[in-house]
């Protein structure tokens, strides 16, 4: 475990964050340019696939890490089998579930149950499979769906906010299912999906396309909200959710759903769109 990774143990999660969130909401001209220009320059971020390409015209840091992209910077693949992406950034690992238990990084795991939460909510994964996808600070921060499906239910799960680098992924046990997230459950025509939104250290705000912000505030206990019968239907490629900052996906198939595509490895780059796993 390296001395930074170390030292998360003890920061204080929530109140960083918390002050995170205010500096990426604030409207000060000089604040937010500074902040916009120092990950522009720092990350390489490409903004000439925004649909508003000029670093200042955002009113605030949050409206340019959330920002739309320009229509055709990203396209679904053009096989209609194809279960898509959900977001841009790169493969922290993906792979099957085996008996319940999902690979987080080498001598690290956790369980389905422990990540959203249930017993009964991980049943229908056991011996599914997964994909976690990690959004850099230069990436895309909109995370869309990898097929079409009926919200059901949404479940805040309350934890810590650990980095989701690469160190600490490698370093904390069980860090995803540690983390304060959103855990979004669909229907689809093969059966439950699952999309979890991790929040992490300084990315702790998640908001969804059907309900505004979720976290913060943060939870105290699993806090559950039942959807069903609303008519809340995302299609394939549509926008789901977004994160404030950077930090990681997760999605859950069951067994027999879908192949996943056999190209994606740990660390492969990815974008939003492109083949995630194949129906059939």
């Amino acid at each position: 475990m390296t001395p930074l990774t170390a030292l998360t143990y003890v920061l204080p999660h929530r109140a960083l964050s918390s002050l995170a969130r205010r500096l990426a909401y604030s409207t000060n001209p000089s604040t937010k340019q500074w902040l916009i220009d120092t990950v522009v320059r720092k990350f390489g971020v490409d903004l000439s696939e925004a649909a508003e390409p000029d670093a200042r015209a955002y009113p605030s840091f949050n409206a340019f890490f959330t920002r739309a992209l320009k229509p055709g910077a990203r396209v679904p693949d053009a096989n209609p089998n194809a279960l898509l992406m959900p977001a841009d950034g790169h493969i922290s690992q993906c792979g099957p579930i085996i008996d319940g238990r999902i690979f987080q990084a080498k001598g690290q795991g956790f369980t389905a149950a422990e990540l959203l939460g249930s017993k009964a909510d991980a049943a229908p994964f056991s011996d599914g499979s997964f994909a976690t996808v990690y959004l850099s600070p230069r990436d895309y921060h909109r995370v869309h769906m990898p097929w079409t499906g009926t919200l059901r239910e949404t479940v805040h799960v309350p934890g810590r906010l650990f980095s989701v680098g690469t160190a600490a992924v490698a370093g904390v046990p069980r860090l995803f299912a540690r983390n304060e997230r959103l855990v979004c459950h669909f229907d689809t025509d093969f059966g439950p999906m699952v999309q979890v939104m991790v929040g992490a250290l300084l990315v702790s705000g998640v908001e969804t396309v059907w309900s505004g912000v979720e976290i913060p505030a943060y939870a105290d206990a699993i806090t559950r909200k039942d959807w069903r019968g609303k008519g809340i239907v995302l299609e394939r490629f549509a926008e789901m959710a977004r994160f404030n900052y950077g930090s990681t996906v997760i999605v859950l198939l069951p067994k027999g759903a879908a192949t996943l595509d056999p190209a994606l490895q740990a660390e492969t780059p990815v974008r939003l769109g492109q083949r995630l796993a194949m129906r059939g």
